[in-house]
């Protein structure tokens, strides 16, 4: 029930994403971006300075530092160490008890950390929604796109892809700024994106022409 040991793997290239279903584009000023469950806890999962985790945490940067310049809030989940099996819910029949209650295992990585006015939620489940205000405060500053980032694709970042979506919150996957288990969950996640719920984009395009 432990995460697996992630073998690397290559970064998706825009010649190799899914097709999008929807036209949409990001409008900084309708915009929130999402970082989702970047911890040390679940980047351990990668061999550090390998492909997929040296990418992922460079075009992290990237977006974040494009949404800063254009004044798009920036929004992290992070999951609290040392739940109880009630606070864990079905996610300890499926994950185990998660994260340790030990700081750095907590921590987000430093390469991607909060600044300034960044907001860090509280996450429970899958979804970046559940049990979280995220929506709430989307909808008090008036934005209605979710940009996602982080990991792991094919779980938390494909779920609240589909969560905004059901929100009516227009969501935008980047596909070279999350990771995942394997080359084919991280592709998996894309399609089903693409087709059900979101955009799917890439760090160079997200803001091409704002």
């Amino acid at each position: 029930m432990a995460l697996p040991a992630i073998a690397p793997y290559p970064m998706p290239r825009a010649a190799d994403l899914p097709a999008n279903k929807v036209g949409w584009t990001v409008d900084p000023g309708r915009a929130v971006l999402l970082v989702h469950d970047l911890q040390n806890y679940f980047l351990d999962a990668f061999e550090a300075g390998a492909s997929p985790v040296t990418e992922l945490l460079a075009n992290v940067a990237a977006v974040k530092k494009d949404c800063e310049r254009l004044g798009v809030p920036v929004v992290y989940s992070a999951q609290p160490g040392g739940q109880s099996p009630a606070e864990r819910g079905l996610q300890q029949d499926f994950w185990g008890p998660g994260l340790p209650d030990d700081e750095r295992a907590k921590a987000i990585a430093d390469a991607v950390a909060p600044t300034g006015a960044d907001t860090v939620l509280t996450k429970w489940k899958y979804s970046a929604f559940v049990r979280t205000d995220l929506a709430e405060r989307m909808a008090a500053q008036g934005r209605d796109q979710l940009i996602i980032v982080g990991v792991y694709a094919h779980i938390g970042v494909m779920m609240s892809a589909c969560d905004a979506w059901m929100r009516d919150i227009q969501s935008f996957l980047v596909a070279d700024a999350v990771a995942d288990f394997s080359a084919e969950d991280h592709a998996m996640a894309l399609r089903w994106a693409a087709a059900k719920c979101a955009v799917v984009t890439t760090t160079d395009r997200l803001f091409e022409g704002a």
